[in-house]
C-alpha cells in the first residue's frame, strides 16, 4: 500500500474525499498525508491545490515546518521558523519519505546516519532489508564490517550488529564477535553480539556460560528457555497470537494495564475455543524483577489460551517512548520462542502504532507469520490541536514522538496482510481521511470493522453475599480515603473506573465535580492505580486529585478513592450499584479525553448503569447520546462541570431508561463471542503478498 503502488496514474477512492475541503484546510496533517499518498508522485498535481494541499509555511508554527520537511512540496517554500527543522529532523524526513515511496536506497546512504538517535534508527531499520535486497547482501555486508571494525564497542555496535542479525549477514567471525561481547562496556552492545553470536555457525560455543551472567535477564540471553505448550499436535486450527507489551494481562486498572488488559484476557479466551483456531498465545513482557519471581517463559490461562513472556531488560515497566531500546530485543526473543515452539505461528495481530507492534512485525515477517494490525487515528486525530501555534517550546519533544508513532502506523499498514479498523461513528471515514492509502481497500469502503465486546459475566455462587461486600467496603467511612460515609448512601454517586494517566483525566474529573459544586450533593468514586504510589503518572494524577481536595475538607467524606480492583469485583459492584434492590442512583461517568472504543464504558452499561462517554473517539459508535446515555465533552474542567450538572438534571425515570436501554444494546450487540468469530474470519483470509523481501 505504499505511495509507489500509485505511480500507474490511478489515485485510489479517497481522492474524491479532498472535497472535504474544510477538514484538509482545518487539519494540516489531514491536508499533507492526503497530497502526498493520493496525488502522483510523479507527474503534476490534479486539481485545484497551492503547495500540494500543505498550509502555508509563514504560519511560523513548527508543526507547519516538520510537515513540509516530511511531505513536500517539492519546491518547498521558504519556512519562517529556521530553528524547527534541524539536521535531524532534515535526514528523518527525507529517509520518511523514501521509505514510504519504497525506494531502496544504497547501503552507504543509510549507514552514513549512524550513530543516530531513536526516530532515524526506527526508519533506517525499516529500509535496511530492502536496501540489501536490491543492492545486494555481499556489499551490504562488506559495509557492515567496515564499520563494525573502524570502532568497535561504540554505542552504534549494537544498531549494526541487529542490522546484520536482521538480514542474516555475518560481518564478524563468531571468535570476533566474542571478543566484541567481551570487551564491551555498552550492556546494549554485549547483548545485540550474544544475539549476533546465536545466528552465526558455531556462534553458541564461543558465548559464555550461563553463570557468568550479571543476573536473570542476561542468563536467559545466554541460554534461552524453550516454552512449553501441549497443544502441539491438537488439531488442525490456526494459532494466533496477539500483542500487549505494555502493562500486565492480569492486573487492569494498574499502571499501563486497562481495557486492553481485560479485551486481550476475554478475547484470547473465546478465540481458543472458536472454530478454525487451535491455540492463542498473548505475548507480554517481563522486567528484571518480574523475571527473578518467576523466569518461566509460558503459562496457561485458560483451554488453549497461552501467555508468551518476553525477557526485557528493565528494572522498570515498560513505557512506549522507551520502546524504541528494545526493539530488536523483543524481535530476537519474539522469533526465538515461537520458532521454539512445536507448531509454527499462523497469524500475528498487534493493536499499537509503537516500537513494541514494530518489534513484534519484524518477527511475524521471520517466522512467516501473517500480520494482523488494528489501525486507529492515534496520534493523529488531536495531533494538529496539541501542537498549534501557540504551543509552548517543551511540546517540541512531543511533537517529534507522535510524528514518528503517525510513521511507524503508516509502516504497520503497509506491512500488515490484514489490517482492520475499530467501530466509530461514522464508519470508516475518520479512519481513511488519517490512513488516506486504506481507500484502496474493499472497493473503496476502507477496512473491515470488527466488532468489539466484552466477556459474559459469570455471577458467584454467592453473588448476593459479595456483591453486600463490596458496598459495605465502598461506604465504610468518610474518614477514610477509600471509602464514603453510610450517611450518604441516599446521595447520587458517580463512578468511573481506569488507570490513572493523564489523558484519562481522573483528575480533571475531580476539577470538575468541586467546581460544579457537586461534592454537596453527590459522592464520587475513583477506582484505579497500583497499590501505593504506583508510577510516575499514578503519582502525578493522585497529587493532583490530593491538592484540589485540599481546599475543600468538606468534600473528603464524599470521594472515595480506590486502588486498582480485579474486573471480576469492578463488574460485581457495577451490578451492585445498579441494583434496585440496594435503592443507590448511580452514573458510570468516563472523563477520558478520548477512548477508542471505551471497554469500561461498555461493561458498565451492561452490568445496568447508565453511562456517560466522551464525545472524541469511538463511545459515540454505540452510546447515543439521550438514548442509551450521554455524551459529554471532556476537553477541559469547566466543560466537563457543565457535564456533571446535565446529569444530574435528568429525571430519575429517564436515567432509569438510559440504564435499560444500554445493557439492552450491549448484551445483543457487544458479546466478545461475535468478536471473536469476526476476528477468527479475518485470520482465515489468504495473505495478500508473499513474504520474500521479509525483513
Amino acid at each position: 500500500m505504499s505511495p509507489a503502488a500509485f505511480a500507474d496514474g490511478a489515485a485510489p477512492a479517497y481522492a474524491g474525499a479532498t472535497a472535504d475541503r474544510d477538514l484538509l484546510d482545518a487539519d494540516p496533517l489531514i491536508a499533507a498525508r492526503a497530497a502526498f499518498f493520493v496525488h502522483d508522485r510523479h507527474t503534476a498535481p490534479r486539481g485545484p491545490r497551492t503547495d500540494q494541499g500543505l498550509p502555508s509555511a509563514t504560519e511560523r508554527d513548527e508543526l507547519t515546518c516538520l510537515l513540509q520537511a516530511e511531505y513536500g512540496p517539492r519546491r518547498p517554500t521558504p519556512c519562517d521558523r529556521a530553528d524547527a527543522v534541524g539536521r535531524e529532523d532534515a535526514a528523518v524526513a527525507v529517509l520518511r519519505r523514501a521509505c514510504r515511496m519504497a525506494l531502496p536506497l544504497p547501503a552507504e546512504s543509510l549507514l552514513a546516519h549512524v550513530p543516530c538517535g531513536p526516530r532515524l534508527t526506527a526508519v533506517l531499520t525499516e529500509m535496511w532489508p530492502e536496501t540489501v535486497h536490491w543492492h545486494g547482501p555481499r556489499h551490504a555486508q562488506t559495509l557492515l564490517r567496515a564499520a563494525l571494525t573502524k570502532t568497535p564497542g561504540a554505542p552504534s555496535t549494537a544498531l549494526l550488529l541487529d542490522l546484520a542479525t536482521s538480514s542474516r549477514l555475518l560481518p564478524l567471525t563468531a571468535a570476533e564477535a566474542a571478543a566484541l561481547a567481551a570487551d564491551a562496556h555498552d550492556r546494549a552492545v554485549r547483548h545485540a553480539a550474544w544475539r549476533y553470536l546465536h545466528a552465526v555457525p558455531g556462534g553458541a560455543r564461543h558465548l559464555p556460560a550461563p553463570t557468568q551472567a550479571a543476573d536473570v535477564y542476561e542468563r536467559l540471553l545466554l541460554s534461552p528457555p524453550r516454552p512449553h505448550m501441549d497443544h502441539a499436535d491438537a488439531g488442525t486450527g490456526l494459532t494466533v497470537a496477539q500483542g500487549m507489551l505494555l502493562g500486565a494481562l492480569e492486573t487492569p486498572g494498574q499502571g499501563l494495564s486497562g481495557g486492553l488488559s481485560v479485551l486481550l484476557g476475554g478475547l484470547g479466551d473465546r478465540l481458543a475455543r472458536t472454530d478454525g483456531i487451535d491455540a492463542v498465545v498473548t505475548v507480554v513482557t517481563a522486567g528484571l524483577t518480574e523475571l527473578e519471581r518467576d523466569p518461566a517463559p509460558v503459562y496457561r490461562r485458560g483451554p488453549g489460551h497461552w501467555v508468551l513472556r518476553l525477557p526485557v531488560d528493565s528494572r522498570e515497566p515498560l513505557q512506549q517512548t522507551d520502546m524504541h531500546r528494545h526493539r530488536a530485543a523483543l524481535t530476537w526473543w519474539t522469533v526465538r520462542m515461537f520458532a521454539a515452539m512445536p507448531r509454527p505461528l499462523d497469524v500475528l495481530h498487534v493493536r499499537y502504532a509503537d516500537d513494541g507492534s514494530m518489534a513484534l512485525a519484524d518477527a511475524a515477517a521471520r517466522l512467516g507469520a501473517r500480520l494482523v494490525f488494528t489501525a486507529t487515528p492515534d496520534p493523529h486525530r488531536q495531533l494538529a490541536d496539541r501542537y498549534a501555534l501557540a504551543a509552548p517550546p517543551e511540546a517540541s519533544q512531543g511533537l517529534r514522538d507522535d510524528l514518528h508513532r503517525v510513521f511507524l502506523a503508516d509502516r504497520l499498514v503497509d506491512r500488515a496482510d490484514t489490517v482492520v479498523g475499530i467501530p466509530a461513528r461514522g464508519g470508516n471515514r475518520e479512519l481513511v481521511r488519517h490512513f488516506p492509502a486504506l481507500a484502496r481497500l474493499n472497493d473503496g469502503s476502507g477496512p473491515a470493522v470488527p466488532p468489539e465486546g466484552i466477556a459474559a459475566y459469570r455471577p458467584a455462587a454467592d453473588e448476593g453475599d459479595r456483591r453486600r461486600a463490596l458496598l459495605a467496603r465502598l461506604f465504610a467511612g468518610g474518614d477514610a480515603p477509600d471509602a464514603l460515609d453510610p450517611g450518604d448512601r441516599r446521595l447520587p454517586l458517580l463512578l468511573t473506573v481506569g488507570r490513572l494517566h493523564p489523558l484519562k483525566q481522573q483528575d480533571v474529573l475531580v476539577e470538575a465535580w468541586l467546581a460544579a459544586g457537586l461534592h454537596t450533593s453527590t459522592t464520587l468514586a475513583v477506582i484505579g492505580g497500583g497499590p501505593g504510589e504506583g508510577n510516575a503518572s499514578e503519582s502525578r494524577v493522585r497529587r493532583r486529585m490530593e491538592e484540589l481536595l485540599d481546599p475543600h475538607p468538606e468534600a473528603r467524606t464524599r470521594i472515595a478513592l480506590l486502588p486498582a480492583l480485579p474486573n471480576d469485583s469492578v463488574r460485581r459492584l457495577q451490578r451492585a450499584l445498579a441494583d434496585p434492590e440496594h435503592a443507590l442512583r448511580a452514573w458510570y461517568v468516563c472523563p477520558s479525553l478520548k477512548e477508542e472504543f471505551g471497554i469500561a464504558v461498555l461493561e458498565a452499561m451492561e452490568a445496568g448503569l447508565p453511562a456517560v462517554g466522551p464525545r472524541l473517539g469511538g463511545v459515540g459508535h454505540y452510546l447515543r447520546d439521550g438514548v442509551n446515555g450521554l455524551l459529554w465533552d471532556t476537553s477541559g474542567p469547566d466543560r466537563m462541570a457543565h457535564g456533571l450538572r446535565r446529569i444530574m438534571n435528568v429525571p430519575e425515570a429517564r436515567r432509569r431508561r438510559f440504564a435499560r436501554a444500554g445493557s439492552t444494546l450491549v448484551k445483543e450487540k457487544y458479546s466478545v463471542a461475535g468478536m471473536a468469530e469476526a476476528l477468527a474470519a479475518q485470520y482465515a483470509a489468504p495473505a495478500r503478498r508473499p513474504r520474500s523481501l521479509a525483513p
